[in-house]
């Protein structure tokens, strides 16, 4: 990449400071802006990238490349203030897919299960000594943050289906974790025209190259057909390449077998719960195997992994009372999450915040019956992006009754973090887990009440 220069417009958001930080660490020039500081935006600046607070058309002077991401309106006056000077304007997949493209790129796909996977992968790869660029959506404890730029050719990275980006890239491995109806405000509404993006993201694997194939989705079987080179396929419930067997459960971990065709490899363990967990490190198997590392040192990388925070991530136990924060925020992900702490054997309390009225509104019924496997559910008030407008009869309100008539009669709808933390307080006794789920900013509510449960306890 010859230009040295690349300007950031959201510097801060997780995706746009994790390629930040790997062209930092390639030794280009960097620079960005946000309308916040952050963790993430302190980080860069103390690498050395010069970030700005707030959007001005000044911001860009001397760059080479402005990378912006979906979330930034395309009349940004640093977006204009680009193009009117001829200075090359990317899109963060476009920028991501340079880095990728060029090299030995590992894309995780799915609707569900990119960054954990994408994580496992980076992780592993960086213990076993493979030495991978990586990119991830998320921070992974492990690693101590979400992106590097390694010396090895491999590039790990999330390919993102919920705008089509995932569309730039050319991968040697794409892995397929899942498919579902998700996103389709950016597909027409229409699950086809999101079936027919993957199906496209799958042709554009490398002829020399592998995609990699949860074949316990039916939407990912019917797709194999259009992978040009070879693929592999991975397992729990349906025969497969690789199959996970002789599951064992337990407190904050799980254990499975790793079967390939009918040759034992060996035991894999987590320190983590949930049957989608398995799966994720069955995928993370196939690729560093397919990669050269061998099975031993694969299994024992994957028992350090502790997880990407907001996935599973234990906030704190504080007079018995065990607090998570997770990510969940589609019905699949919240009935996986609560299916894996039925394995902690306590009572399970969930908080969650639907996030997007047009989210709401179109998987409604499918959240409602999300919750049987909690003890309690309490529904925060949507949280909408900025620019989002409320539809007409979507509410949280509206979700509660319906989950108190499909799936979960002890549901309670509760507008304010404020109002949850005093309830919780009140409520909680020893033994209990409160998690707190979704895909805005609920995981306030899980450090918040860590705190207010300490004070209580002093």
């Amino acid at each position: 990449m010859d230009k040295k220069h690349v300007h950031f417009i959201g510097i801060g958001g997780y995706g746009m400071s994790a390629i930040a930080r790997v062209l930092l660490d390639l030794g280009m020039k960097v620079s960005g802006s946000d309308v916040a500081e952050n963790v993430l935006v302190q980080k860069l600046m103390e690498r050395g990238a010069q970030v700005t607070i707030g959007h001005h058309q000044s911001n860009i002077e001397g760059a080479d490349i402005v990378v912006y991401s979906s979330s930034i309106d395309p009349e940004n006056v640093e977006i204009v203030a680009a193009r009117s000077n001829d200075i090359e304007v990317l899109h963060r997949s476009q920028m991501l897919a340079r880095l990728l493209n060029n090299q030995i790129g590992i894309a995780v796909a799915g609707a569900h299960g990119k960054t954990t996977t994408s994580s496992m992968i980076a992780q592993t790869m960086e213990i076993c000594g493979a030495d991978p660029t990586y990119i991830i959506g998320g921070e992974v404890i492990g690693l101590k943050g979400n992106a590097k730029a390694g010396k090895s050719k491999y590039v790990v990275a999330e390919a993102d289906e919920s705008d089509g980006t995932f569309l730039e890239y050319f991968p040697h491995y794409a892995i397929v974790t899942n498919i579902e109806p998700d996103h389709l405000e950016n597909y027409g509404g229409d699950f086809e025209n999101l079936k027919k993006a993957y199906r496209e993201f799958l042709s554009q694997v490398r002829t020399e190259g592998t995609a990699i194939l949860c074949w316990d989705d039916a939407y990912v079987r019917d797709m194999a057909e259009e992978v040009r080179g070879n693929y592999i396929t991975y397992g729990i419930d349906h025969p497969a390449d690789y199959r996970a067997t002789e599951i064992q459960e337990k407190y904050r971990e799980v254990s499975f077998t790793v079967m390939k065709d009918e040759q034992k490899l060996g035991e894999v363990r987590l320190q983590t719960n949930g049957r989608h967990n398995i799966s994720n490190a069955l995928a993370v198997v196939v690729v560093c195997l397919e990669i050269g590392l061998p099975f031993a040192d694969i299994a024992s990388s994957l028992y350090e992994f502790q997880g990407s925070k907001r996935r599973f991530q234990v906030i704190g136990e504080v007079n018995q009372v065990l607090v998570i924060d997770d990510y969940a925020h589609h019905p699949t992900e919240i009935r996986a999450t609560l299916s894996g702490a039925k394995a902690l054997n306590r009572p399970v309390k969930v908080v969650f915040q639907p996030q997007r009225y047009s989210r709401t509104h179109l998987l409604m019924e499918e959240f409602s019956c999300a919750f049987h496997d909690a003890d309690e559910v309490m529904i925060n008030t949507i949280y909408a992006p900025p620019g989002e407008k409320p539809i007409p009869g979507v509410s949280s309100e509206r979700l509660t009754e319906l989950i108190r008539k499909n799936s979960n009669h002890n549901a309670r709808f509760i507008g304010t973090k404020e109002e949850l933390i005093e309830y919780l307080r009140s409520d909680l006794q020893p033994g209990d887990v409160v998690i707190t789920m979704g895909a805005g900013d609920i995981w306030r509510v899980a450090y918040q009440l860590v705190e207010a449960l300490k004070k209580q306890g002093e």
